[in-house]
């Protein structure tokens, strides 16, 4: 089932320091939300806060509120483990870990969350998540071999395949294809249109025209000056915000005049 997420007075610290201020928007459920800005402006930051993957680093904290259809994210009561499995993350680098197989490379996070299965059931796992991940008929053949032999696109794939094994509501994609190249980041679009059907999707990203092919809705983000707080300048329907931004500082960003 996916899962809306409404953030609202959202601010984010590395320590003392105020990274990200402010910021107030909502993620529907079943859609794609792309988080833009020039370096440094706190996206992939403002992402790590909707899993509780920021606060992983020493000293860092929220203040303001992360609902999940109506829940907390950040009530003392919530185990932020179980959090990172209802919303998973995929990275700008692939990294499959090294030493295990494509199948064992699907399964890791069923093993983390120590969730014993049959072989029939974890074979079964293992198709579907490759199958979502447009992998299996490129891999069904090789299932034992090492996941770091295949492709930086085919590995990317490999990752989603894990994130969406243990069957989250959310997936998180920070740069998801960054590291790939041209016909390997069509495949991962592709996916993403496709996954949007029963997942809520947030993509960082620094490609303009990709926010446009897959998002719905997109956050600008950026900060007065170095040293000053990222925050949000507009949020707005994909469309609207590549036509006719509201703000001046979007279309200036967007059309490229600076960032």
């Amino acid at each position: 089932m996916a899962r809306s997420i409404d953030v609202s007075d959202l601010d984010i610290y590395y320590g003392d320091f105020l990274a990200v201020q402010g910021v107030n928007l909502t993620v529907r459920a079943r859609s794609v939300t792309a988080f833009i800005g020039p370096s440094g402006c706190g996206k992939s930051t403002m992402l790590r806060s909707l899993n509780r993957m920021h606060e992983v680093i020493p000293g860092a904290r929220v203040e303001g509120k992360v609902m999940v259809d109506g829940q907390s994210l950040y009530d003392p009561s919530i185990d932020p483990v179980a959090v990172r499995r209802q919303i998973g993350m995929v990275f700008q680098r692939p990294n499959p870990f090294p030493t295990m197989s494509i199948y064992d490379n699907v399964l890791a996070g069923n093993r983390l969350n120590s969730r014993r299965m049959k072989k029939a059931e974890a074979d079964d796992v293992v198709e579907r998540s490759l199958r979502r991940a447009n992998l299996w008929a490129e891999v069904k053949d090789r299932l034992g071999r090492p996941g770091m032999g295949l492709s930086g696109g085919q590995q990317q794939r490999l990752c989603i395949a894990r994130a969406i094994a243990v069957e989250p509501q959310v997936l998180l994609m920070d740069e998801p294809c960054s590291a790939l190249d041209p016909i390997s980041t069509s495949a991962i679009e592709d996916l993403i249109h496709e996954l949007k059907a029963d997942y809520t999707i947030v993509i960082v990203t620094h490609n303009m025209q990709q926010a446009a092919r897959v998002s719905d809705d997109t956050g600008f983000f950026n900060l007065k000056a170095a040293g000053q707080p990222g925050h949000l300048v507009e949020f707005n329907a994909t469309r609207k915000m590549f036509s006719n931004p509201d703000n001046a500082a979007t279309e200036a960003y967007i059309s490229g005049r600076f960032g």
